[in-house]
């Protein structure tokens, strides 16, 4: 990384999108917590760079609402299993970025007060004024939306320094001003 990017990051507040199928790792599903430390590790360089750092997941290494394996279930309750599923997958690279020394925020669009605060976009901002990672789980909260959809809609609240579309957001590479991070 050259000095000038460690001094000056090309944006003050990025989102990152992170599939999950990135978690998998060398598995065929599930979560490789090793993946998940070293996905932590990376955010955390971003984030020792001053950017405040948010995060949308994935939640297709735990189970996809249009696969197979939901079969002839309903719609909406595949949907909302995939929702699930990403608030299991934002549980867990909280604990990595914890274990890294970062402060971390789970915002879901579901209830689950247990595991996460509710999303409300004032305490999303002000978790990241912070300094906090805030980690968006659930997607949207409604049936039929992709979890990628979610993440362009956050972008575009305008409270992100960036808005590109999911498919072609290079977070990494516009902060970290390489080609070798996060897609």
């Amino acid at each position: 990384m050259s000095n000038e990017i460690e001094k000056h990051p090309a944006y003050r507040r990025v989102l990152l999108k992170i599939s999950g199928e990135a978690l998998v790792g060398e598995q065929s599903f599930g979560i490789d917590v090793k993946v998940a430390h070293s996905v932590a590790e990376e955010i955390k360089q971003v984030h020792n760079l001053g950017v405040e750092v948010a995060v949308v997941v994935g939640g297709g290494n735990i189970f996809r609402g249009l696969s197979k394996s939901a079969g002839s279930m309903d719609r909406s309750s595949a949907d909302y299993i995939g929702m699930l599923a990403t608030v299991m997958n934002a549980v867990v690279l909280q604990d990595a970025l914890e274990r890294t020394g970062i402060q971390t925020r789970v915002l879901s669009a579901i209830d689950i007060p247990e595991m996460a605060e509710p999303f409300i976009r004032r305490r999303a901002i002000r978790h990241l004024e912070k300094g906090r990672i805030v980690i968006f789980a659930a997607g949207t909260g409604k049936w039929m939306r992709r979890r990628s959809l979610c993440a362009w809609t956050i972008t575009c609240q305008s409270w992100f320094s960036t808005c590109a579309r999911p498919a072609t957001l290079r977070v990494w590479s516009l902060v970290m001003g390489s080609e070798h991070g996060f897609v």
